[in-house]
């Protein structure tokens, strides 16, 4: 059995007054894309930025790599191996793509490298080595979330979270960004996936946890929620 890199047990927490996360768990493997899918408000994005200690825990635990990490700080997990793309991709908008890509490297200083992954990164993402000197606010919706996700890369994470990254993007964006999950994921990235765009998620993950007011109401293989009636008809339009 794989190691399980990420465990969150009875997670609970309140945002803006409200109980957002009622006490869920679910685990990530190494090796594994798993999908936290569930309607607009379920608590999908609370319980992200719970994990990487952007908004503080009520009650529950976190544990990465077999330690706690409830209440560390997003830098300390970056150290650690645990990266974000937050929603709404959070790019420097007035540093260029180059720029933007050693911010993700911050945390290291072995140079050549860093060269390295860059280039690795502008394998993936050919679209940005074209335009590595151009402001990153200058950018489509799609190219920002191109340099989000591979910022995130150059931390060489153990896992990392992506935050509805289909968000906002038209339908051939949509296309090469789930091809791009598909390929970090391949390249040996645990990944665990937020997304409001159930189908594509479903199609691409492992396994997966349905999220519903705060709750995790279904869980299992990703292929089998897919074809599951109650799934189809809450999320897949069927």
């Amino acid at each position: 059995m794989a190691q399980t890199l990420l465990k969150v047990s009875g997670l609970k927490v309140a945002y803006g007054g409200i109980q957002a996360v009622k006490g869920v768990d679910f685990e990530v493997h190494e090796g594994e894309l798993v999908s936290l899918i569930g309607s607009n408000g379920a608590g999908k994005t609370t319980t992200m930025k719970a994990i990487t200690g952007i908004l503080p825990v009520n009650d529950g635990d976190i544990e990465y790599l077999g330690h706690s990490i409830r209440g560390k700080g997003a830098w300390e997990l970056v150290k650690q191996g645990l990266a974000m793309v937050p929603e709404g991709r959070g790019v420097f908008a007035r540093m260029t793509i180059g720029e933007n890509l050693l911010m993700g490297a911050h945390i290291r200083n072995d140079k050549p490298e860093i060269a390295a992954d860059m280039e690795k990164v502008f394998i993936i993402f050919p679209r940005l080595k074209e335009r590595k000197d151009q402001l990153a606010g200058t950018l489509s919706g799609g190219e920002q979330q191109m340099l989000a996700m591979g910022r995130a890369l150059m931390s060489r994470p153990k896992v990392l979270l992506l935050d509805e990254p289909s968000m906002g993007l038209s339908p051939i964006m949509v296309d090469k960004i789930f091809e791009v999950v598909r390929e970090v994921y391949e390249q040996g990235v645990t990944i665990l996936l937020v997304e409001q765009n159930a189908s594509r998620a479903l199609q691409i993950a492992d396994r997966a946890y349905v999220m519903e007011s705060g709750l995790i109401t279904m869980q299992g293989d990703a292929k089998e929620l897919l074809s599951d009636p109650k799934v189809r008809a809450a999320y897949l339009g069927d």
